[in-house]
């Protein structure tokens, strides 16, 4: 049976390299709307927060010192144990 033409070592080398280099084009993509998404998750995480501090009639610098005096109270907790 007849084989067709083998392909020399340069165009191997040449078809991995454009293998690999669409694969970087894919990585940075897939990077990029990873990071969109994060984003959009802290956004939403901030929005929430936001919206506790409004409700409880506290400002972020009120509601800051809470949760700095929390911290401290958990991790003196945490440290006793």
């Amino acid at each position: 049976m007849a084989r067709g033409q083998r392909k020399s070592i340069e165009e191997k080398i040449r078809q991995k390299q454009e293998v690999i280099n669409g694969l970087e084009v894919r990585l940075e993509h897939e990077r990029e709307e990873l990071e969109t998404l994060l984003s959009e998750q802290k956004l939403k995480e901030v929005e929430t927060l936001y919206d506790f501090i409004q409700a409880s009639d506290m400002d972020v610098y009120e509601a800051t010192e809470v949760l700095k005096q929390y911290a401290a109270e958990h991790e003196e907790a945490s440290c006793s144990l």
